[in-house]
């Protein structure tokens, strides 16, 4: 556990000192969020009722952002021979990462919704219930995301091809959220059914990154 926690406290200072992920993501998803009202007029009625999907949207592209430098970097300066050889299991090495990365993008993102759901005219009982929707959601984005890297670490611009992976793997966590946030707004499904289901696939999403992404790093050397 403490090279596990060793690993995530480098992830984090590094992010820090280097800036730019969880930085651009934010702004990307503030971008995002404040140009959709723009574009669709004024109808407050409109942007409340679709107001959930504009912020999870803007979430999925939001976290893309800088995923592909989740592995790519430990490659070229060599840290990732080191997590190779490691007596950390290499799963458990991924999972670190992913945690990271979380708390620099999707926490950030989680924890903005109550500010950046104003643009949208979001109804402030919505508020809490969306917030928490993309905060069981966006580990979930994060750990497909790392599947990705792991395939394209060895990649040079990988970015573009990581995004066409793992965006069609993000629409269930990006369908049960949206269905959850509209559900706490007076849907016609209790809140707790589309959120659970949210959080059993963030589940099996960072289960299967800790497997599939170790898999794929362990081929591509």
């Amino acid at each position: 556990m403490s090279a596990f926690a060793a690993l995530v406290r480098r992830d984090l200072v590094l992010a820090a000192r280097i800036g730019g992920g969880g930085y651009l993501s934010l702004l990307f998803f503030m971008v995002v969020v404040a140009l959709v009202p723009f574009a669709l007029g004024p109808d407050l009625n409109l942007l409340s009722r679709i107001g959930p999907a504009i912020l999870w949207l803007a979430a999925v592209m939001a976290t893309l952002i800088g995923l592909d430098r989740l592995f790519q970097a430990d490659e070229e300066d060599g840290s990732l021979d080191v997590m190779l050889g490691a007596s950390l299991p290499l799963e458990l090495a991924i999972l670190a990462k992913v945690l990271a990365h979380w708390l620099t993008t999707g926490l950030p993102l989680a924890l903005c919704v109550p500010l950046f759901g104003l643009l949208v005219a979001l109804p402030a009982e919505a508020m809490a219930p969306t917030a928490l929707t993309l905060l069981i959601g966006t580990p979930g984005l994060t750990a497909i995301g790392a599947v990705g890297a792991a395939l394209t670490a060895t990649m040079r611009r990988g970015g573009l091809i990581l995004a066409v992976i793992v965006a069609p793997l993000m629409v269930p966590s990006l369908i049960f959220g949206v269905s959850a946030a509209n559900a706490a707004m007076g849907g016609t499904v209790p809140f707790t059914t589309p959120l659970a289901i949210l959080g059993a696939i963030s589940l099996v999403a960072l289960v299967t990154a800790a497997l599939a992404g170790a898999a794929a790093l362990r081929g591509g050397e």
